[in-house]
């Protein structure tokens, strides 16, 4: 079974994912760390539940990668947007070898004294035009929702668009149950975020 981890706010810079997180919500993100293998660096938002939020962004401090970049990140361009959602695996290659796509391979990271593993296509971009989501297995008993203090906000509904949403649905129909995440057919592939703040609903 998976679970609904956190989700994904990305931008070309991290100055510009994070701002747009704390415009649209009108609440501040904590500091995050860097990230070995991708390079990249995050900020982050303790949502209720169990949940929270990163913005992240390539690290213009590190070198290039290997391979490439998680989220498809070395593509990003535009605007900073909500674009990927990840979930929490107990097995995650029990789960990758069941689903009927190429969700990636698993990839062992650390971050202090958080350790995981990340289910990251050899091309870095994920099924469904990248709305396939992301598969995590965490190393240990720390989470970084547990770490992050309360923000007073909570995650009320997650709309995955796509052309395929139905196909999509279907392939994660009895491997992932939460009522807050719906998918709607859309002509252009995108995340929605209804997210309840300190200061009312909020969107991404």
């Amino acid at each position: 079974m998976l679970a609904l981890d956190h989700i994904a706010v990305s931008g070309e810079t991290l100055a510009d994912a994070a701002a747009h997180v704390e415009d649209r919500l009108g609440v501040a993100l904590n500091a995050g760390g860097r990230h070995d293998v991708f390079h990249t660096h995050n900020r982050l938002l303790g949502l209720a539940d169990g949940l929270y939020l990163e913005a992240i962004a390539v690290d213009p401090d590190a070198p290039a990668p290997a391979r490439p970049r998680w989220f498809d990140l070395d593509r990003f361009s535009g605007a900073p947007r909500l674009t990927n959602w990840i979930c929490a695996s107990d097995d995650l290659a029990a789960d990758l070898a069941a689903l009927p796509v190429d969700a990636g391979a698993p990839v062992a990271l650390r971050r202090g004294d958080l350790t995981w593993r990340m289910a990251v296509p050899e091309g870095g971009a994920l099924p469904f035009d990248n709305l396939f989501p992301a598969l995590i297995q965490w190393g240990g008993p720390l989470h970084p929702a547990t770490l992050l203090p309360a923000s007073g906000c909570r995650l009320r509904q997650l709309v995955v668009a796509h052309p395929q949403a139905a196909e999509l649905g279907a392939m994660l129909r009895g491997r992932l149950s939460d009522s807050r995440v719906v998918f709607e057919p859309g002509a252009t592939p995108e995340l929605r975020a209804r997210i309840d703040t300190p200061h009312g609903l909020r969107s991404l």
